[in-house]
């Protein structure tokens, strides 16, 4: 810091921040730390009893806070990302429609490992809705070198795009309803209409519901079936647990699915079974996601209608963060359910 006549400060910054005190109205910071004194300050400054004040003195190739943090933005950003304009140093980032995010994380590690910058951001894998802040940085200085900004400029170029929200696809969806029960109506079906709104709350729609009974042929029929009407994705509800009459996952693979994973650790959801034929996904729904108000479909299936390949070794990773505490007033996805698998 450096002390200064304020009529020689003009485009220097301020090193602290400067109070006003208006007797009987108001005490307060008239200028904050970092501000660019400009020429129409001046005579405030001088009101103020401020002759001299403490200010900052650039280096050649410093870089204000202010613009520092909209180049960190700007390098940070993919698809579906807009800004804020700065404020006391910092840029937000805001989500510019409804959509799964995704935080390369690594990346996210590597900039804040660096030291003078920091990026915060939302958990990956997160539903965000239009105009939500997801993430938000800054410098941690007033001024940062250049060379160091243009380092962490350079480890986002190379992992691009670090945080990016992904829109997510209208899926037509098959629902196949297997269970005697259900079959020759002697209870009513409640299966069904849980999934007709998980589907609406994420854009997509059921175009079609086929009821089987606990037959294997009858369901890997009925699985087929809806591969020919064009179905994005099929979902076979009941008959999921290890009870010997439960036949759900012996027809999912007599339909010719490839069978990726059957248990997920996640409760509820444990007994999920996750399948494709080609690239449709075949979905084994436990009796929980009718139920349990949020479950491994709802950690699933927004990463499938985001257009990702869900893998075995991506379930495995759900274990770290997945048991929902079944909280009687859901915060969901604002909690932990699913955010711990990152390493």
């Amino acid at each position: 810091m450096k002390m200064i006549a304020v009529e020689q400060s003009v485009g220097m910054l301020l090193a602290h921040d400067m109070t006003e005190i208006i007797p009987g109205k108001s005490k307060g910071p008239a200028f904050k730390k970092g501000h660019i004194i400009k020429k129409e300050d001046i005579p405030r400054l001088l009101n103020m009893g401020k002759e001299h004040i403490g200010i900052i003195e650039y280096k050649e190739g410093d870089i204000h806070e202010n613009k520092a943090a909209i180049r960190m933005a700007k390098a940070a950003a993919g698809q579906g990302i807009t800004f804020s304009e700065p404020s006391e140093g910092k840029v937000n980032l805001i989500a510019a429609y409804s959509g799964l995010l995704k935080i390369n994380y690594k990346a996210l590690h590597e900039v804040n490992n660096m030291g003078e910058l920091m990026m915060a951001a939302l958990h990956t894998d997160m539903m965000v809705s239009m105009d939500m802040v997801v993430a938000g940085t800054r410098i941690i200085p007033l001024v940062i070198q250049n060379d160091k900004l243009a380092c962490m400029e350079n480890i986002c170029r190379n992992n691009a795009p670090v945080i990016q929200v992904v829109p997510l696809r209208k899926l037509k969806a098959g629902i196949v309803t297997t269970g005697n029960e259900v079959f020759y109506g002697r209870i009513p079906d409640k299966f069904g209409p849980v999934l007709y709104d998980k589907f609406k709350e994420l854009g997509s729609e059921v175009v079609r519901q086929i009821f089987s009974k606990d037959d294997p042929d009858m369901i890997a029929q009925s699985i087929k079936d809806l591969m020919d009407e064009g179905v994005d994705i099929i979902t076979v509800t009941g008959g999921m647990s290890v009870d010997p009459d439960d036949v759900t996952p012996g027809g999912v693979k007599k339909s010719g699915a490839e069978i990726v994973t059957y248990g997920a650790p996640t409760l509820p959801g444990a007994m999920f079974l996750l399948s494709y034929i080609g690239d449709i996904p075949v979905l084994g729904l436990p009796g929980c996601v009718m139920y349990s108000r949020r479950t491994i479909f709802d950690l699933v299936v927004p990463k499938l209608a985001a257009g990702e390949k869900v893998t075995r070794e991506d379930v495995a990773k759900l274990g770290h963060g997945g048991l929902c505490l079944s909280c009687g007033d859901c915060r969901y996805p604002n909690c932990g359910f699913g955010k711990g698998g990152l390493y």
